[in-house]
């Protein structure tokens, strides 16, 4: 099991590496190019296709990782979990929104067109079988009906596919906390003994942003573009609904919830905002600067200390994930709370040196 979870890292981390420099030639091509603005943070032109090759490194590792261990009889793709079905609407799936996102990347295209190609890929991914379909309340295990398992499944994706896409406004910012659910979700899987199928899934994914990272953390040659986000919180969604599919704890159902907690509470925030701003639902696609990372550079940091500063939160809410699946939740709030005291103090000496900067100017 080692060697395919090492192949799975290895080759997609160096296909993607390998393969960014091409997505930015092919980027200035096709004019996918984003160009600096108001809301932009970006003071010069960047290609934005780096998505092609996270999604590369992604897909070529999960192929040929499938075709090897199915010649080697170790997974069983037909068995009762019908992972060739669910595998194949997760792929149809992301061929749907990255011809959707590339097209957006390259044109440019109305937010409603993107939303419905997102929620065409989780219809097509749900009907093929990954579907949340019980949760639990106080100790108590709720199944779902079938229609409420299509309903909320598709919600859970396109809800992640788009917090993903939100919170991608900094360099390295979407794709680094990407990362730190994938390897909190690593961690929670295999303490959950979930199938070695999802387990590879995760590390391609992981070892796919990783190759991709050295290009687009600050200062970024390239960005991973709407094609790249949105692969990204889709991937992220299905997966741990595959890693969770089977499990009657409720503390690794909500895991995923926990670990994802960054993105999914700025986009919440950003739809509350949006409706009381614009005052009706539609002003829910309008863009604003009123993300977490734009309010955090809004108080002096820079675009980097921004980054680190959700990076350290999220990978926070990750091992909070952790140590409440593993030692329970005494330990865990108990570690919160730790953390939350020692980033007061850290907190208080990050504006004082801040302000002492500002005084020397």
């Amino acid at each position: 099991m080692w060697g395919d979870i090492i192949i799975a890292f290895a080759l997609a981390f160096i296909t993607a590496f390998v393969i960014t420099p091409y997505t930015m030639k092919l980027a200035k091509k096709v004019g996918a190019i984003d160009i600096p603005n108001e809301r932009r943070i970006n003071k010069k032109p960047m290609p934005r296709l780096g998505g092609i090759a996270v999604i590369s490194g992604f897909v070529v590792s999960v192929i040929y990782l499938l075709i090897t261990m199915s010649i080697e009889n170790t997974i069983d793709l037909n068995g009762e979990e019908q992972y060739y079905i669910k595998l194949i609407g997760f792929f149809i799936g992301v061929i749907v929104l990255g011809v959707t996102c590339f097209i957006d990347d390259s044109k440019s295209i109305p937010a409603v067109v993107k939303l419905a190609g997102q929620i065409i890929a989780a219809v097509i991914v749900a009907f093929a079988g990954v579907r949340i379909e019980n949760f639990y309340f106080l100790d108590n295990k709720i199944v779902f009906s079938e229609w409420f398992s299509y309903a909320i499944t598709i919600i859970w994706i396109v809800g992640i596919t788009n917090a993903i896409n939100l919170i991608d406004g900094l360099d390295g910012l979407s794709s680094g906390i990407s990362l730190i659910a994938c390897l909190s979700l690593l961690i929670i899987f295999s303490l959950n003994d979930a199938s070695i199928i999802t387990i590879i899934l995760i590390t391609a994914l992981a070892g796919a942003i990783i190759g991709f990272l050295p290009y687009n953390f600050n200062p970024a040659k390239t960005f991973i573009g709407d094609t790249g986000s949105n692969f990204l919180g889709y991937s992220l969604a299905v997966i741990s609904i595959l890693g969770v599919a089977k499990t009657y704890t409720a503390i690794v159902i909500i895991a995923p919830l926990i670990v994802l907690f960054i993105p999914i509470f700025d986009t919440l925030f950003a739809i509350v905002r949006r409706m009381i701003k614009g005052k009706s639902i539609k002003a829910i696609l309008s863009p604003d600067k009123g993300h977490l990372h734009h309010r955090i550079m809004a108080k002096g940091y820079t675009q980097k200390q921004a980054v680190l500063i959700l990076y350290s939160i999220s990978t926070i809410f990750g091992m909070f994930a952790i140590i409440l699946l593993e030692s329970g939740i005494w330990k865990a709030i108990s570690f919160a709370i730790i953390i939350i005291a020692i980033g007061a103090i850290g907190y208080k000496d990050l504006f004082a040196i801040k302000d002492e900067k500002e005084e020397q100017k």
